[in-house]
């Protein structure tokens, strides 16, 4: 076997084992409202869009935000990473990936529930591997005691309105709008 080639995979393998840790760290940073842990996560040029960039600015962005629930519990059901190509001889500095989750918070007298899939890119940096930019993306908001579909599939309404699954070109092309939405029926393997 290949030495180079043996220690190109290691590289990639640890690469893929350190941003598997991301999205764990980051729902116990924000379940314990552990700003400045949250805050570390991401790299310090971390881009927010229009609302510029930066760590602090992000700051500025989550801590409200953390004040609209008391409590929430962050369950991160699945990820999906893509290294980049680019390798040196300590392995990539690049890569994005998908993490589902489910999310409860306790805002005032309702439960409310959030199917969630982040669209991450990632960037190491001194060795570390750190959040470049976090997309969130939702199927719904909801409380604990409403069906999605009864709230439009949000009722908790303090971001955007769910974005899944229409936001996948696939969704279009599998549910084109000249075919009228189905009735739940089990399929026939």
């Amino acid at each position: 076997m290949d030495p180079s080639g043996l220690a190109r995979r290691l590289a990639r393998a640890e690469a893929q084992l350190e941003i598997g840790q991301l999205p764990i760290r980051y729902a116990l940073a924000v379940d314990q409202r552990d700003v400045d842990s949250w805050l570390s996560l991401f790299t310090p040029d971390v881009q927010l869009g229009r609302r510029g960039s930066g760590r602090e600015a992000l700051r500025a962005v989550i801590e409200p935000q953390l004040r609209w629930f008391y409590r929430s519990i962050h369950l991160v059901c699945g990820h999906r990473i893509e290294l980049g190509p680019d390798v040196d001889d300590n392995g990539p500095d690049t890569a994005t990936g998908q993490v589902y989750c489910r999310a409860e918070h306790e805002v005032r007298d309702r439960w409310v529930v959030m199917a969630i899939r982040y669209d991450d890119t990632y960037h190491r940096i001194d060795g570390e591997w750190l959040f470049q930019r976090r997309i969130e993306r939702h199927w719904y908001a909801t409380d604990l005691l409403e069906r999605p579909q009864e709230a439009d599939f949000d009722s908790w309404q303090v971001g955007p309105a769910p974005a899944l699954p229409a936001y996948e070109p696939s969704w279009a092309a599998f549910w084109p709008p000249d075919v009228p939405a189905p009735t739940f029926r089990p399929a026939e393997v």
